[in-house]
């Protein structure tokens, strides 16, 4: 198995990446996300990577993040989602937008992708629901980071995932953690 690339940019053609490590040349698949943060042709990179053999090939995907990899394999455990689907999901979202999404149980934000349909996207929300650690981002704080730990803070003060998810729906966009809290503690109290 191969699990991680480091070696020289050298062709990029949108999905498809070629990277030469000493002399051999690995052809792989990335998601948009990585692909508009790869460096220019001719320059190092390195990539996480994720193989995939089956009787027609052997496949070869990369991602420049810990996190992008670890969604694409819990997506690929999903009956019925493929590499093409999973690539497709990282290249509509973020990492912290899939988890927040996931989280809050938002479909909607799921069928905006191409190729995810309304049972697809239904299907995800349902396998992944507790799957995706919480914890899970690509690094600095984000908005959706902070609608994760609003959600987390609510559910540990004993209010159901509905409730939680409910007050989370009505909270304003961009919101701190801790103005997310004082928010959604006001609409609960109030219902």
């Amino acid at each position: 198995m191969i699990g991680r690339l480091t070696g020289i940019l050298i062709e990029k053609n949108p999905p498809q990446i070629v990277v030469d490590v000493l002399g051999v040349g690995y052809e792989l698949d990335v998601p948009m996300s990585t692909f508009y943060n790869l460096p220019a042709s001719g320059e190092r990179v390195a990539l996480h990577t994720h193989m995939i053999v089956r009787e027609d090939g052997h496949f070869l995907y990369g991602f420049l993040s810990e996190a992008e990899r670890a969604v694409f394999r819990q997506l690929l455990r999903i009956s019925g989602v493929g590499a093409r689907i999973a690539l497709a999901v990282l290249s509509g979202l973020s990492v912290g937008d899939f988890v927040q999404a996931v989280a809050m149980q938002e479909s909607g934000r799921l069928t905006k992708i191409p190729g995810i349909g309304k049972k697809t996207a239904e299907r995800l929300l349902l396998e992944l629901r507790d799957k995706l650690p919480k914890t899970l981002s690509t690094g600095a704080a984000t908005p959706a980071d902070a609608g994760s730990d609003i959600l987390n803070a609510l559910l540990a003060l004993g209010y159901s995932d509905k409730e939680a998810v409910a007050a989370m729906r009505q909270l304003a966009p961009g919101a701190s953690v801790s103005d997310g809290i004082r928010q959604a503690l006001k609409l609960l109290s109030k219902g």
